[in-house]
């Protein structure tokens, strides 16, 4: 290993003083078209046509190289033993014999002059030669030189055959297989975008594919999956139904004896059993209300009320109707075409929830299309964050949270607006909290900051 003044410990210390930190290489990623199929395949395809070409080439050449060539030297061979026979009867070299000519490479005068005779492929003058050697008196060699050029031009001939044919081949070879896999990969695509349908609640969508339906057809393994998919799709749908019509029935059978049970509280006489009956019965009854909005919900059948809605003032009422001091704060106010009655709604659950589950101060933020509530307890738990409400989870508690954040987010979707959840930080405090917020498809600036208490 070679060293210089810069190679000594004592420099390379200085060296590393005055060294600015490189900064970090980020990993080279390629292209996103890249993880295709149709890509993978289109590049498998190549390289094992490039492989087989390469293969078949090499082989080629070679067997025509080695016959070609070994013509060659037959002839030389052929020639160099007449010119030999020649010499020894004294008689007359003919063109291009000689003795130590010219050109004659000298690893084969050296074998010539050992006693052996060879032959050996290279150039004199410019064009390819086939030379033929042996021994002659006098420590020297007798020589024969063959024309190779037309041979060299048959297998330069050959290789660009070889060449064109290999490209012409794996062309051909790549479209055919590009269609074969574009084939495939669209089926996988329309496969993939009817789960994606099914994932976003649409149970009516499913793939369809003819292979499925016909018995005598033989299937293939995207065809299987296809079939698979619609299959649980049916099967999810109808155990979806049934459990819809089941809280459907539940909750409009529970109607009519909640009814009567009601207007049997409001007789008896005042007192606190009374008013515990009472409260139970006013509970049981909103539980049964909720039950079947849910059920309306679930069965997507819901139509909006769509009219020109001032939200500010709707977020007053919000707040008024829930009868707790709760912060609204009008960053920007618009008018927006939406339903407020189904907007109310779901304002009203989200307000309910953070003053029931929450911790005060609670607040309702309006800027512009995006309305924000917000409370100071100790948050939304992970479940709900990462896969949204779920009915009468409990989470240890009996309190649970109920159908309210069910409903609103049932209802927000029925608006065509976005409900997301979060949190603030890490438990309840200033700077922490459950966070919801509710954006609207658009609206229409009114202007106006300001805030109302």
């Amino acid at each position: 290993m070679s060293t210089g003044p810069g190679d000594t410990p004592h420099a390379e210390g200085r060296a590393r003083r005055f060294r600015l930190p490189r900064p970090p290489r980020l990993p080279f990623r390629l292209p996103a078209w890249t993880a295709t199929l149709t890509w993978k395949a289109a590049v498998f395809i190549a390289v094992m046509c490039c492989a087989l070409a390469a293969l078949l080439g090499v082989l080629v050449h070679v067997a025509v190289t080695n016959q070609t060539v070994g013509q060659a030297r037959d002839r030389a061979l052929t020639r160099l033993d007449d010119a030999t026979k020649q010499y020894e009867a004294g008689g007359r070299l003919g063109p291009g014999v000689g003795i130590d000519p010219p050109g004659l490479p000298r690893r084969l005068r050296d074998l010539a002059v050992s006693g052996e005779r060879g032959t050996m492929v290279g150039d004199h003058d410019e064009r390819p030669t086939v030379w033929a050697a042996g021994p002659a008196d006098g420590g020297r060699a007798i020589a024969v030189q063959v024309d190779y050029a037309q041979g060299a031009r048959t297998i330069d001939g050959l290789d660009r055959a070889i060449v064109g044919s290999s490209v012409l081949a794996i062309g051909a070879t790549l479209l055919v297989g590009a269609f074969a896999v574009t084939r495939v990969t669209r089926r996988l695509h329309q496969t993939a975008r009817v789960a994606r349908r099914i994932s976003a609640g649409d149970l009516d969508a499913r793939v369809g594919d003819p292979r499925t339906h016909d018995d005598g057809r033989h299937q293939d393994e995207v065809a299987t999956v296809a079939g698979a998919l619609d299959t649980m799709a049916s099967s999810l749908q109808g155990k979806l139904l049934s459990e819809q019509r089941f809280t459907a029935d539940v909750a409009h059978e529970l109607r009519t004896p909640l009814t009567g049970l009601h207007a049997a509280a409001e007789l008896l006489p005042p007192g606190r059993p009374t008013e515990l009956v009472r409260d139970r019965v006013a509970t049981l009854r909103t539980l049964t209300e909720d039950l079947l909005e849910i059920s309306r919900l679930d069965s997507r059948n819901e139509r909006v009320d769509l009219d020109a809605v001032l939200l500010a003032p709707l977020a007053e009422r919000v707040v008024r109707a829930s009868g707790a001091e709760v912060e609204v704060r009008v960053v920007r106010d618009i008018v927006a075409e939406t339903d407020g009655r189904r907007l109310e709604r779901v304002l009203g659950n989200l307000v309910g929830n953070a003053l029931k589950h929450g911790a005060p101060p609670v607040s309702l933020t309006v800027d512009g299309p995006v309305i924000t509530v917000r409370d100071h307890g100790p948050g939304f738990p992970a479940y709900l964050i990462e896969h949204g409400p779920q009915r009468f989870r409990t989470e240890g508690t009996t309190k649970g949270h109920g159908l309210g954040l069910t409903i609103a987010l049932g209802q927000a979707e029925v608006l065509g607006a976005r409900l997301v959840f979060s949190n603030a930080g890490a438990g309840a405090g200033p700077d922490g909290g459950a966070v919801a917020v509710l954006t609207l498809p658009g609206g229409v600036a009114s202007g106006g900051v300001g805030d109302v208490g």
